[in-house]
């Protein structure tokens, strides 16, 4: 038998710090200098909630030479995209680690985005999105993940997983795959209630940044008066402000709500 190096650990060891917005929770990694790129095929394990860390995605910070970071964004299943709570809470953790102040620029798979940080709020720019799509009674919108919304008068009584499997493994949007969400319109104006599933997490989440954003923005499509949108989730509140212009195009869209860093660890991987 070959003796082992004892000072050689027999696992790989990774930091990490864990943060949660409205309830969305997110595995957050100091990559800059490209440390994290050997651990890139471990994303599922770390987010598996029996086997890993648990959360509803990861996020890796990493060198950018057009913003101040680079916020690297993992689903729980390996896949990627932009996302809008997990962009808040990246925000929160750029600062803890010293790259920035109270506002930055920082760069996306979807591109570049304003933030600024107002006590435990955080405040993120989206993208612009181009009018939104009508399917019969439904929306799908690109907020820089796909989103289809459905009305409903009673958000709490939907069967959710079973009505957005339906829809998520469809003909329509199995391949690529599609967000679903199911909104309220409640009494007080500008105000809705929504619930979630999320492709790539493949079961509902407490809440959704892009979905919170797709459904203020069909809520403006049928409240063309309005501009502000209070959004509650089953994980807490956000708010939605923005424009739009003569041409139903949408732009200064921004997501607004808590952050808050929950623990840190370190895990053998």
């Amino acid at each position: 038998m070959v003796a082992r190096n004892r000072s050689q650990p027999i696992f790989a060891l990774m930091d990490f710090v864990k943060y949660q917005g409205t309830g969305n929770d997110f595995i957050m990694v100091d990559g800059r200098g490209g440390t994290f790129s050997r651990h890139a095929h471990d994303v599922p394990k770390l987010c598996h909630r029996r086997f890993g860390i648990g959360s509803d995605g990861l996020i890796v910070i990493e060198d950018s030479t057009e913003a101040s970071f680079y916020m690297n964004f993992f689903n729980p299943d390996g896949s990627q995209s932009f996302c809008g709570n997990g962009a808040r809470c990246a925000m929160k953790f750029a600062a803890e680690l010293g790259i920035i102040g109270d506002t930055a620029v920082f760069a996306a798979i979807d591109g570049m985005h304003e933030g600024r940080i107002a006590g435990d709020e955080v405040h993120i720019l989206m993208k612009k999105v181009q009018p939104v799509q009508r399917v019969h009674e439904d929306y799908v919108i690109h907020t820089g993940s796909p989103h289809f919304i459905r009305y409903t008068d009673q958000v709490e009584s939907v069967d959710l997983l079973a009505e957005a499997r339906r829809i998520r493994f469809s003909d329509t949007y199995a391949a690529v795959g599609i967000n679903v969400n199911f909104v309220e319109e409640l009494p007080t104006p500008g105000s809705v209630r929504m619930r979630t599933y999320e492709r790539g997490v493949e079961d509902e989440t407490l809440s959704c940044g892009t979905g919170v954003t797709a459904a203020a923005i069909s809520y403006v499509s049928r409240h063309p008066q309005c501009r502000v949108v209070n959004v509650i989730t089953r994980g807490g509140a956000l708010r939605v402000s923005l424009t739009v212009d003569d041409a139903g195009a949408f732009s200064d869209i921004w997501l607004e709500g808590p952050a808050q860093r929950i623990f840190e660890g370190t895990i053998c991987l």
